[in-house]
């Protein structure tokens, strides 16, 4: 174990102490897109959270293999008088093929990500590039009896897995209940043995333009049977950690379950981590609701639901405010006031290496806070990835940071360790664990500003000639335009840039 990590487990509903399969490799695989639209908040959601599990366990120290699929074919409306897969909607709308679909939406996922400083996967695998792992993963489930085959079709048989194994094991639904929902099984359903048995391969008619051979005909795979092949492939069986919205408990996440005990009698992943929602006026932000805003509109600004642009970063920070697991509504005015809160941090970012230590410690109390503070941000990380919880730990070192940077002489009275602990912990932290941005580099140093040099010169003459008016008059215009000043007691006076 490299360090105590405790992870929320969404299958038992608890937090535990996170125990890798193998001591300091973790395998991660996290459900990416359906590319047949822009990406939106939502998706900035799952992908930033994730995003911040996989720079945090490999910043503790862990070797991480992370496996974001992409979802280019499979995946149906849900729409009962179609039931017509997405990307092919989205080409037969736009007159395109549906791989050219298929691959503009996943150029324009890849770039937003970029923007939004998530690093990139280890493996990105899609599921028309796997077919052959596909119809091999299904081929093992009806060899183990938990599947069928009717008019070309494969389903998944939920009643006999239920006569083995538990199910509902990470819903909770109880089989009984259970509604003729699942999103692809929506065309063809009358040919089902049970209602809640789901597609694991789909009969193509003749005009499917997306089918490919396999044992029952041509045809091509159901939604859920993709993650299975891919996981079991690229991370084996069991893995550590699966990720994805919360959206995806049920039926995706729990046909996936089902299908691994139906194929390899094995639990898929001990860790089963779900970011919750971002919504608007409580109402989750969707495509199929349409309330959502895209990445491309938030950062332009081009939607009337936005009251201005908002860049990149400010997106991220938004979102890293609020712990994964809980719901974000959107707003306006919450996202000026995490722009106001970025720019705050980031000024300290910017400025926090002109901090110097003394040769000795004399007041021991600031010592102690700044320890307290860098403590909580390794705390709260490993307290199930709390990052609302490590920007407040930021704050408070970015308030001492202002301080000391304002009054220099109170930098000798702390060693150079502490000093050097607060630099390290507060740019690691920002920067390397928080995937955050430096996005003011043009913020302007008005320490060695030539202008404001002329300016101190000219009010430093007015107290001079005693005309004190005409230095406070300076410093309050100053004040007004974000310069703060300083006079310090040998007579200098330094500088700080308000947000």
């Amino acid at each position: 174990m490299i360090m105590a990590l405790k992870i929320y487990n969404s299958f038992n509903s608890s937090k535990e102490e996170f125990k890798p399969i193998t001591d300091d490799h973790v395998g991660m695989y996290v459900c990416g897109p359906t590319v047949y639209g822009d990406p939106h908040l939502g998706h900035a959601r799952s992908s930033i959270c994730f995003d911040i599990v996989f720079r945090y366990l490999r910043f503790i120290g862990y070797k991480v293999r992370f496996v974001r699929n992409i979802t280019d074919v499979g995946h149906l409306e849900n729409d009962a008088d179609e039931g017509e897969d997405k990307i092919l909607k989205k080409a037969r709308i736009e007159q395109m093929e549906p791989m050219e679909v298929a691959q503009q939406y996943t150029n324009v996922y890849r770039k937003s990500m970029e923007q939004l400083n998530c690093l990139a996967p280890s493996i990105e695998p899609t599921a028309s590039g796997h077919i052959p792992d596909q119809i091999e993963t299904i081929q093992k489930i009806m060899q183990n009896g938990f599947a069928y085959e009717i008019n070309g079709s494969v389903y998944f048989n939920v009643k006999a897995y239920a006569n083995k194994y538990f199910y509902g094991q990470l819903s909770g639904r109880v089989l009984e209940e259970l509604k003729a929902i699942s999103r692809e099984d929506l065309e063809g359903s009358n040919e089902k043995l049970f209602h809640a048995d789901f597609a694991l391969w789909k009969k193509a008619n003749p005009q499917h333009v997306m089918q490919w051979n396999s044992p029952w005909g041509k045809g091509f795979p159901g939604w859920h049977i993709e993650c299975t092949a891919m996981s079991s492939k690229y991370l084996g069986i069991p893995f550590d950690i699966h990720g994805g919205g919360m959206d995806l408990k049920f039926p995706h996440h729990e046909a996936e379950i089902c299908q691994s005990l139906g194929a390899f009698n094995k639990q898929p992943v001990n860790y089963w981590m779900h970011n919750n929602m971002v919504t608007i006026d409580g109402q989750k932000m969707a495509k199929s609701k349409g309330n959502y805003i895209t990445l491309e509109e938030m950062f332009s600004g081009n939607n009337s639901l936005l009251a201005q642009a908002f860049s990149p970063m400010v997106v991220r920070f938004f979102i890293l405010q609020a712990h994964y697991r809980s719901t974000i509504d959107f707003s306006n005015e919450i996202l000026i006031a995490a722009e106001i809160a970025y720019k705050k941090l980031t000024k300290v970012f910017n400025q926090i290496n002109e901090l110097n230590g003394g040769e000795f410690t004399t007041n021991f109390q600031l010592e102690d806070r700044i320890k307290l503070y860098c403590q909580k941000c390794t705390d709260a990380m490993n307290d199930d990835f709390n990052t609302a919880e490590t920007i407040a730990a930021l704050f408070e070192l970015s308030k001492i940071s202002n301080v000391l940077l304002i009054n220099k002489e109170d930098q000798n009275q702390l060693s150079k360790s502490t000093i050097q602990l607060l630099q390290t912990t507060y740019q690691n932290y920002f920067e390397i664990v928080l995937g955050l941005e430096n996005e003011t580099d043009n913020v302007p140093k008005f320490e060695s500003n030539d202008l404001l040099t002329i300016i101190d010169d000219i009010r430093n003459e007015a107290k001079a000639n005693r005309n004190f008016e005409l230095a406070d008059v300076i410093r309050i215009k100053l004040k007004n335009i974000g310069i703060s000043l300083n006079d310090n007691k040998n007579g200098t006076t330094t500088y700080s840039f308000e947000q």
